[in-house]
């Protein structure tokens, strides 16, 4: 079985990831189509049961240092922010991911946190992405997903509307209604989570689950209520008190009727921010921190009471995304032997 896993691995890495339209650096390694290549005794797992890489803070790759302080933040630091010096910091730390949507899908990233605000003074009602500042604009972050599931057209995302700022009703219908424009058809109506498998959602020809943490999914069927993919958050800087949080949480997870994420992240105290002010989150915890998050997660199993979406801060300073991927041999290892 090691040696399969090892050619499989091969195969499914040979592949260098094309040029694409939006002018964005390739990749040394291809995941583009990971979900495609997954061996046919897995098409017809529940996605609940696969194992699935996502990042956090999914699009912060870029954030806007000449925007107003996102809604995001305290009374206090709006005030500070008036400082220039202190926004060249806060981008430090609300970056938490080196490549573009599209640079993420191609390593294998499926599964994006997604917080999103209106912007101070916009009259459009245009909403963007944030962390702390403003990033891009959600309907060109959609649009770039939507340009990759066209050319790869059995790879599934799942797009975790979890946190609003500054948003009223016409706010939430205008988000709504880019999200219907940007993936049409490519919507999948919220359901049994046992029934999402690769090859009914392939049926379907759906290739986009959107969770809303937010009373408006009941307005619309496309939209997945936000307890369907619970995330725990940890909120600690220590490496141990993660992984014992991540184990405890995985142990209670429910085996039917959601998705799990688990964070295998790092959240920095205001103290941490003090001591690594210049160097920002990913110099300060996050380097030095993710090979050992890295080993806990090869250790992991995917299943009905393992591991699903597993998500990290910079997915490209390690191989992360290809690690995650990886442990559903496991799941086609049990099938191989239960034959047996």
């Amino acid at each position: 079985m090691l040696a399969f896993r090892k050619v499989r691995r091969k195969l499914r890495m040979g592949t260098i990831c094309s040029p694409n339209p939006s002018g964005t650096k390739t990749l040394d390694v291809c995941n583009a189509d990971w979900m495609a290549s997954l061996p046919p005794r897995l098409h017809n797992v529940p996605l609940s049961n696969l194992a699935i890489p996502g990042s956090h803070d999914s699009f912060s790759y870029w954030v806007d240092e000449k925007s107003p302080v996102g809604p995001d933040q305290t009374p206090t630091i709006k005030r500070l922010a008036r400082i220039s010096f202190v926004k060249k910091v806060m981008k430090k730390w609300s970056v938490t991911q080196n490549l573009t949507f599209r640079e993420q899908l191609d390593a294998g990233i499926r599964y994006f946190d997604l917080r999103v605000s209106s912007k101070p003074g916009d009259a459009d009602q245009e909403i963007y992405f944030i962390h702390g500042l403003f990033g891009i604009r959600v309907w060109d972050g959609l649009m770039e997903i939507d340009s990759f599931l066209t050319q790869h057209p059995q790879e599934i995302v799942f797009l975790d509307f979890n946190h609003f700022y500054a948003m009223d009703e016409a706010h939430h219908k205008r988000l709504i209604l880019r999200i219907q424009e940007a993936f049409g058809s490519k919507l999948c109506s919220a359901c049994s989570v046992e029934s999402m498998t690769l090859r009914r959602l392939w049926e379907k020809k759906c290739q986009v689950l959107i969770f809303y943490h937010c009373p408006f999914y009941k307005q619309y069927p496309f939209l997945w209520p936000g307890k369907k993919i619970p995330a725990p958050w940890a909120n600690t800087t220590s490496v141990r008190k993660l992984i014992l949080f991540l184990e405890t949480t995985l142990s209670e997870r429910s085996p039917r009727g959601s998705f799990h994420v688990s964070q295998a992240i790092l959240t920095p105290r205001v103290k941490t921010i003090a001591r690594g002010l210049v160097g920002g989150l990913k110099n300060t915890l996050v380097h030095r921190n993710l090979p050992a998050i890295l080993d806990w997660v090869k250790t992991q199993k995917p299943g009905a009471m393992g591991v699903n979406i597993i998500t990290s801060d910079f997915v490209d300073l390690v191989d992360f995304a290809t690690t995650v991927i990886e442990l559903n041999d496991l799941l086609q290892e049990d099938r191989a032997l239960a034959k047996c």
